[in-house]
């Protein structure tokens, strides 16, 4: 499936003159040293968690996340690594020259959830409104949700194209700059630098030179969405439901949520679930695609979620939100968007969680839901 529309990498610390790499006319040829290096094999374990892509015995570049999905024997690969000049900043630090070349290839980017996607396509975006020259060819793990790959062939017009892995290693030039960014999740800063200053960093950029508006997303204003017919008028979305439970809004309270912001806001509430209201509608069947989802998201008067999926998205159309935490710092997720309320609950207990469904954690995020003041925590966007 495929849609369309000289470097050199080194050591922590030493960081690589973007000057030589125009007095070569390249990217910076990577040295012999790296390109015969020959990874060594990793168990299952490593592979699955390997901080980049893997090469399989036939010299295929594929996910990890492919492996696991698929339920796939992960003996016998080695980790793609910096072997053949190709840059990855979770083993090396290096800095591109991006106005020499015209072509990118961002292997195994930008993660198989929708909001992380959102965000790295922002990056390559910011990249693109620098150098507008410069045209990404992005490798994808073939196992990746359905509706997450609708997004990258949305954005496709606007940035290059999508490419299924594996693909072999020999397939991508030597000489057009290569970024690895496979398995980011286990790469250090993921955990610890706001997403998009993450993904930045990723694509050898630093962050603090890219303005704040050029991390809102406001390239999904670009992309041709449909028009939302099953409500009219204006409406207050509610999206309760985050990627783990431990991150969402209890069920329970759902009915409750609805309840508070029809009283708040006297607008139909509306959602992708069942919720027993009279002021609710579940849009479920009118959002059958990607492309629907967004355009329910771009069309709202208002935004209440603990999703950041549906936060990124409401960001990047400029729409007033309400945004709950429990388990992450809302700074790593919505420090550039104007528009949107944080609310952290109080739940120090499961700081830094990833994912959770256990009944000891869902009592504690029920409990700071219900210590919830509405008045409070729905205020500021009549």
């Amino acid at each position: 499936m495929t849609y369309t529309a000289g470097y050199r990498t080194t050591p922590l610390g030493t960081g690589v003159s973007t000057g030589h790499a125009a007095k070569t006319g390249k990217h910076l040829a990577a040295p012999t040293e790296i390109h015969n290096v020959t990874p060594q094999l990793l168990d299952a374990a490593s592979a699955l968690t390997n901080p980049g892509s893997l090469l399989s015995p036939c010299d295929e570049i594929l996910a990890p996340y492919d492996l696991e999905v698929s339920n796939s024997p992960a003996e016998g690969y080695r980790a793609l690594g910096l072997s053949n000049g190709i840059c990855n900043a979770a083993l090396a630090e290096f800095n591109p020259d991006y106005a020499v070349g015209s072509r990118v290839h961002v292997i195994n980017g930008m993660g198989v959830t929708l909001g992380d996607s959102v965000i790295g396509l922002t990056a390559l975006v910011a990249i693109k409104t620098r150098f507008p020259h410069v045209s990404f060819t992005i490798y994808r793990p073939a196992h990746a949700p359905g509706y997450v790959e609708r997004l990258y062939e949305l954005a496709a017009p606007l940035l290059g194209s999508v490419v299924d892995l594996p693909v072999k290693l020999d397939a991508i030039p030597y000489n057009e700059l290569r970024i690895d960014l496979g398995n980011h999740l286990f790469w250090p800063k993921f955990a610890s630098l706001p997403m998009i200053d993450f993904f930045l960093g990723a694509m050898g950029i630093k962050a603090d030179e890219v303005p704040a508006i050029d991390k809102r997303n406001h390239w999904l204003n670009e992309l041709v969405l449909p028009r939302p017919r099953a409500l009219k008028g204006d409406y207050v979305l509610l999206c309760p439901t985050a990627s783990t439970p431990v991150r969402s809004i209890p069920v329970p309270m759902h009915k409750d949520f609805v309840k508070a912001l029809w009283e708040r806001y006297r607008l139909p509430i509306a959602g992708f679930g069942a919720i027993d209201h009279p002021h609710y509608a579940d849009l479920t069947s009118n959002a059958p695609d990607t492309a629907d989802f967004l355009a329910w998201i771009k069309h709202a008067a208002y935004l209440v979620a603990p999703d950041t999926a549906a936060i990124h998205i409401a960001a990047g159309f400029n729409i007033p939100t309400t945004a709950f935490f429990t388990t992450i710092a809302p700074d790593l997720r919505v420090r550039d968007y104007p528009r949107c309320k944080a609310v952290s609950l109080l739940v120090p207990e499961l700081e830094g969680i990833q994912a959770s469904n256990r009944a000891t954690d869902m009592e504690l995020v029920g409990r700071a839901y219900r210590e919830l003041r509405i008045d409070t925590d729905f205020s500021g966007f009549a």
